[in-house]
């Protein structure tokens, strides 16, 4: 994805185009590009355009740059923020299937717990992993094939627990039934996330890339999106005019005030103290947009607008239906490894979750490229992107041995922000490793957050869901769509993807083989829209006959491996911290590890990172 040449917004960062961002200059402090000591004369014979362009795309800090220590603090909270509406929304939609709709302070530990792994998971990336400015947090390619296993009969919640009059949140029957569930997700995803890390640090991710195109990568993205219409429309159902203002005041900021800059005070030592440009909206539309709604809520709670009755329309709406959840929560508390006891496996879980990891590969790879462009880095080695992929194996290993319910990769959308900002120093995301880790261990940080009224989060799911949905549709732009068989493949695998899934949840008796482990695995992933779209889309792509320009593999590698004007070597970005790398190169059984950096690195092998180049840009992680 050419991330200079397209308008969007995913996750609430949106992508101003080239004449936009002339305007732009720099989303936190329009002067820090101009005191960049790295800028360098432009060649005379390259034009005015060609200057325009190398300004466009030169980072006032590139990835091995530190920015002073009060801007790398405000940029590390910027990520933290860009990346809030996509973590937090996971564990409050695998609150339903855990059935844990009514039990708000467990719901704020899971809160914690996916915040304080993901900066973990962070800091472990950008030190020992592919050591590029990306962040790490929940993924919704998980999430589908999750709700379709909690789905099933045998794990369906029973009807008592979604009446809020007979849940007891301490009592031992309720503790075992959340808890059962979580444990057997725990396990799943701990046993799917030891491909990943095979994956990764053997090398075989360049032979699995090879096979996945756009025309794979569409479908499965744009279902993970769409197969999570119900949820997010049995939330904004609560009260559709609540639901509508937050979706609207998200539209509002992030695509009609996006450019709109706020005059704050700033200080330069050339400038002194002077007022400066942020843009806020830009920096976190979905934040301002449940913000507002929250307070609206509020408002009309104190001043009982909203019905006080439990079953009335509205109810929902209203900012004291959670309690006193932030004053029984505590202050501070630790997500340890094991914390809802120990983990279980089921089989169908775990080749439900498989799919979804596979998927998640594919994008990190393209999320990695992209990150190298944006950051000045130059593209990634071989070596550093099976490093990635195993620390990503590694982060979901850790997800589910702390409980998160979910497992970790690379958020696209902090990706973006990095375009915006200019600014791709790792430092930044280390510091918002960092600050996840502090927040998620203040327990009533994650208590505040489960208050969010119920139709405030069905508005910020129908603009979050949607752009997931468009996000996984962009990738057709790389294939030529006016072949009549890129379009009965992508036609085919998203009405399939639709139909099948459907048909089986109204029809769950057809599938009994006398095997109840084989009717688990048929049923989970049969009823995983994701899983259904991505397969047929990939059999259909790889067997029907079409060139490479057709199927948009060309476009696609040519754009992964462009070559940045880069001023920061690629030992100096890719090798190992605290001399590693040096001791490593010293031993002559270091060429034979795919995850270890050689003793000279020059520009990549073409035709073999082509191969690992193959991954969609844009993720499923809000």
């Amino acid at each position: 994805m050419n991330f200079y040449n397209t308008s969007l917004i995913y996750g609430g960062v949106a992508m101003p185009t080239g004449e936009e961002r002339k305007g732009l200059e720099n989303l936190a402090f329009d002067d820090e590009e101009v005191n960049d000591p790295r800028k360098t004369k432009v060649d005379k014979t390259c034009g005015s355009d060609c200057a325009a362009q190398r300004d466009v795309n030169k980072p006032t800090y590139a990835v091995t740059d530190v920015p002073p220590w009060y801007l790398c603090i405000f940029l590390a909270f910027q990520h933290y923020l860009t990346a809030f509406g996509g973590i937090i929304s996971i564990p409050l939609i695998l609150s339903e299937g855990l059935c844990l709709q009514h039990d708000s302070l467990t719901q704020s530990r899971l809160i914690n717990t996916i915040f304080f792994v993901s900066g973990i998971c962070t800091i472990l990336q950008v030190t020992f992993g592919v050591r590029l400015p990306i962040l790490q947090g929940g993924t919704f390619a998980l999430m589908t094939p999750v709700m379709a296993m909690l789905s099933m009969p045998e794990w369906k919640c029973p009807a008592w627990t979604q009446n809020a009059s007979l849940v007891n949140t301490s009592s031992p029957l309720f503790i075992e039934v959340w808890q059962s569930r979580m444990r057997m997700l725990q396990g799943s995803i701990m046993v799917a996330s030891v491909l990943q890390i095979l994956v990764g640090f053997s090398g075989l991710i360049g032979f699995l890339m090879r096979f996945i195109g756009p025309l794979t990568i569409a479908p499965t993205i744009s279902l993970i999106g769409l197969a999570l219409y119900d949820s997010a429309g049995d939330k904004a159902g609560s009260h559709w005019g609540i639901s509508a203002m937050t979706a609207a005041l998200i539209i509002l900021f992030s695509q009609y005030l996006r450019l709109i800059p706020i005059p704050v005070p700033a200080y330069s030592e050339t400038k002194k103290l002077h007022t400066s440009k942020f843009f806020i909206f830009q920096t976190m539309p979905i934040l301002l947009g449940i913000a507002v709604s929250w307070l609206v809520c509020y408002l009309l709670t104190i001043f009982d607008v909203l019905s006080l009755d439990s079953t009335q329309y509205g109810h929902l709406a209203r900012t004291d239906v959670k309690g006193n959840v932030v004053s029984k929560a505590s202050w501070f508390t630790l997500p340890y490894p094991g914390q809802w006891g120990v983990p279980t496996v089921n089989l169908a879980a775990v080749v439900g979750i498989v799919a979804g990891i596979i998927c998640s590969m594919a994008e990190s790879v393209g999320d990695y490229h992209a990150c190298a462009r944006l950051a000045g880095a130059p593209p990634p080695p071989k070596h550093a992107i099976n490093r990635g992929i195993g620390m990503e194996g590694l982060g979901c290993l850790l997800a589910g041995a702390f409980g998160t319910g979910n497992g970790t990769t690379s958020f696209s959308e902090n990706v973006a922000a990095l375009g915006i900002t200019k600014v791709g120093s790792r430092a930044v995301i280390l510091l918002s490793g960092f600050i996840m880790v502090l927040l998620g261990m203040l327990g009533k940080i994650g208590a505040i957050f489960t208050t969010i009224p119920t139709p405030v989060i069905g508005g910020m799911f129908l603009t979050m869901f949607g752009v997931i949905t468009a996000a996984g549709i962009s990738n057709l732009q790389f294939t030529d769509m006016n072949s009549s068989r890129n379009i009965f493949v992508f036609g085919f695998s998203m009405f399939s993807a639709l139909v099948i899934p459907n048909w089986i949840m109204k029809n769950p008796e057809f599938l009994k083989t006398g095997v109840k482990e084989v009717d688990q695995v048929l049923s989970v992933l049969l009823t995983t829209h994701m899983f259904v779209g991505g397969f047929l889309g990939f059999f259909l792509d790889n067997t029907i006959p079409g060139t490479k320009h057709e199927r948009g593999l060309q476009t696609w590698d040519k754009l992964q491996l462009e070559d940045p004007s880069s001023s920061v070597a690629s030992e100096e970005v890719y090798n190992l911290p605290f001399g590693i790398s040096s001791c490593l190169q010293t031993q002559s059984w270091v060429r034979y590890i795919p995850f270890c950096p050689k003793k000279s690195i020059v520009a990549q092998d073409t035709s073999e990172d082509m191969t690992q180049s193959r991954g969609s840009v844009l993720s499923t992680r809000i």
